[in-house]
């Protein structure tokens, strides 16, 4: 039997996860990963359905896949993640050479499904499984990364119900994983050589606050600290309101966690937030920007902006853009809102117009690339570690790597000029000789 599988994942960081322990899972029941999509026997692609232009590349990429059930060696199409999750039905109504959904609840059975489908037992089969499940526990992985870093996922799912988003529904009620299954995980991605560890989940801030007596986020990563072969732990998605004085101290404290903060605060004005069903307030945002900045010098602070939230004033935009030319923020991104059936904010009046979003948004990442420039220009001459990542094909000394501030695939590069052979995962220091927008140009250091 031809139990070839090539695999697309689509999505966020935590749609990774999903996907490499399904690879793994895969793999230990005699398939074989290949890259050639057109001979593969069974293809999967891992889906996201957040937003609307998440969801047509995840169609897209369903169609591309299912041509090769004509032209290729394909016997089974598979839709798993969230699309499959959220539109199982009309998948199987609309896309006709789907064979299989695997919702976010049961990506442990792909293997039965693959099963199946190679052996004609079943057609148009749908697994969604229970959302709030507790089986979180440890799980294998075929690392997809670069070897050097990986993300670690401790929680699934999330309880904030924001009025915009449509995660609980795709992925259940926020669920902590143990943490001997984290430690025990982590401790497996750092004997294959991961040096920089991603802590990821829809908010990481609330971990454990769900599980009596477990470890809270500053013991779990203070746990994580002492485990050997860890050079980088990187925090994403703290919700500014879960941000402790506890969590605070403890990043200030261990020299393994990157002063880095990523928490998607969405909007600063009030009636927008109120609107948004977020808890924190812009007092609240400001007070804890200047506390951060103050407790943990030369913290990189990353967010995440809405423009266009249903009945967003001009006066209410302008109060953003204004808070962004406040605050600096060192990283930014932004994001034109997109109207989700199925959500609080989908009905409400007062639509903005496209064309009005997508203007805003250009206004802020105009106002986000200026600032940019300026914190780049400040580092010139200063001394930074770096992660090597790989080298300029077309530049035999140049090299890319990523400071403290760049988080891998959302942030920006340092161009390092070293005259000795360098290997991905290298760490080296650094001294900044020129700037760009998002990007920083720098020169190895002696010793």
């Amino acid at each position: 039997m031809n139990k070839t599988i090539a695999f697309v994942s689509l999505g966020c960081d935590k749609n990774t996860v999903d996907s490499e322990i399904m690879l793994q899972l895969l793999l230990d029941h005699g398939y074989e990963l290949i890259k050639e999509e057109e001979k593969a026997a069974i293809l999967v692609v891992n889906t996201c359905a957040f937003i609307q232009d998440a969801k047509e590349e995840s169609i897209n990429t369903i169609f591309e896949l299912g041509e090769y059930k004509q032209t290729g060696a394909c016997q089974g199409l598979i839709v798993t993640g969230c699309l499959a999750q959220r539109y199982a039905k009309e998948i199987f109504e609309e896309l006709p050479e789907v064979d299989a959904v695997v919702g976010t609840g049961s990506y442990e059975e792909i293997v039965e499904v693959a099963d199946a489908l190679l052996e004609r037992k079943e057609t148009k089969i749908r697994r969604l499984g229970e959302l709030d499940r507790r089986d979180l526990g440890y799980r294998k992985r075929l690392l997809s990364t670069v070897g050097y870093y990986e993300y670690l996922k401790i929680a699934e799912g999330c309880d904030n119900h924001c009025t915009y988003c449509i995660i609980p529904k795709l992925r259940g009620r926020y669920r902590s994983r143990r943490s001997d299954d984290i430690l025990r995980e982590a401790r497996d991605l750092a004997d294959q050589g991961v040096e920089e560890l991603m802590i990821v989940a829809q908010d990481i801030t609330k971990y454990g606050r769900d599980l009596p007596g477990e470890k809270q986020l500053p013991e779990l990563l203070r746990a994580l600290c002492r485990i050997d072969g860890l050079r980088w732990i990187r925090l994403l998605y703290c919700y500014p309101e879960d941000i402790t004085e506890e969590l605070i101290r403890t990043v200030a404290e261990e020299e393994k966690i990157l002063p880095y903060f990523d928490m998607p605060i969405q909007h600063c004005s009030n009636t927008v937030l109120k609107r948004m069903g977020r808890r924190h307030r812009k007092e609240d945002l400001k007070k804890l920007v200047e506390t951060l900045r103050k407790e943990i010098p030369g913290v990189a602070l990353r967010t995440t902006l809405i423009t266009g939230f249903p009945g967003e004033t001009e006066e209410e935009f302008q109060e953003l853009y204004d808070f962004v030319k406040e605050m600096r923020f060192d990283r930014l991104g932004v994001f034109a809102y997109s109207q989700e059936e199925d959500t609080p904010a989908a009905l409400m009046a007062d639509q903005v117009p496209q064309e009005v979003k997508e203007a805003r948004k250009e206004q802020i990442m105009e106002l986000q690339r200026r600032i940019s420039m300026e914190k780049s220009k400040e580092l010139i001459g200063k001394e930074v570690e770096v992660l090597i990542e790989g080298r300029l094909p077309e530049e035999e000394n140049i090299y890319t790597g990523r400071t403290y501030r760049d988080a891998p695939e959302i942030d920006g590069f340092i161009f390092v000029n070293s005259d000795r052979e360098l290997r991905s995962g290298d760490m080296l220091r650094c001294r900044v000789t020129g700037a760009y927008e998002y990007d920083l140009i720098g020169e190895e250091t002696e010793g």
